[in-house]
């Protein structure tokens, strides 16, 4: 399936300009005016900013801080982040032991196929 996302205005670390986007099975196949109008799906993005996604290079999942622990782990964080338009987030600080970064990674990247979460984490 093909989905097209028209009249929208694309912002890069360079530019804004008007154009239109096609994706095809979940990736942009193409960006300009017009690559849109053989889409099986259309959106109208008119007065929408259609932006990349982004990178969060400063989070905390499950910190141990105060005698409590941060609302959400790896898994939930991630997903979270992933709906919310962040598609790259690095913990700053996990945990003691360097073996629950790497199945907190293996966690996050299961979580993310998965879809989003049934509630978001509160703040």
């Amino acid at each position: 399936m093909s989905l097209g996302i028209v009249n929208g205005t694309v912002v890069t670390a360079t530019d804004r300009y008007a154009a239109d986007l096609r994706i095809e099975n979940g990736r942009i196949a193409a960006i300009g005016h017009g690559v849109a109008d053989s889409s099986e799906e259309k959106v109208d993005a008119r007065g929408l900013l259609l932006l990349p996604g982004g990178v969060d290079a400063h989070t905390h999942f499950a910190l141990p801080f105060g005698g409590t622990v941060s609302s959400d782990d790896f898994e939930s964080g991630t997903r979270a982040a992933a709906f919310g338009g962040t598609t790259t987030a690095s913990t700053s600080r996990c945990s003691t032991r360097a073996s629950r970064c790497a199945r907190a990674s293996t966690i996050g990247m299961r979580a993310l196929k998965a879809g989003p979460p049934a509630t978001m984490p509160s703040t």
